[in-house]
């Protein structure tokens, strides 16, 4: 399928906000992936890593800036939660 091909590699502090990660980003693999494009994950300790296959240029593109963007969301979600349980 693939000709073009991306691996996103994200390292964290320690593995519980590696899982944390993985586990609020894992549920959009399948229902965002269609004929143009396939996503796996993995984690391993502290890292997460994100395969992404694309048949086009494009493809993967959109994969890329939708996967970035929901590991952002996911990472700036785990930094208020811990602002929150800090205050308290």
């Amino acid at each position: 399928m693939s000709s073009h091909d991306a691996t996103l590699e994200f390292d964290y502090e320690t593995s519980s906000r590696a899982e944390l990660v993985a586990a609020s980003v894992t549920r959009e693999i399948g229902e965002i992936d269609d004929e143009r494009s396939q996503t796996t994950l993995e984690r391993d300790g502290s890292r997460v890593c994100i395969d992404i296959a694309a048949e086009d240029v494009i493809a993967l593109r959109a994969a890329l800036n939708t996967w970035f963007s929901l590991v952002d969301v996911a990472e700036r979600t785990a930094d208020a939660g811990e602002a929150i349980l800090a205050s308290q």
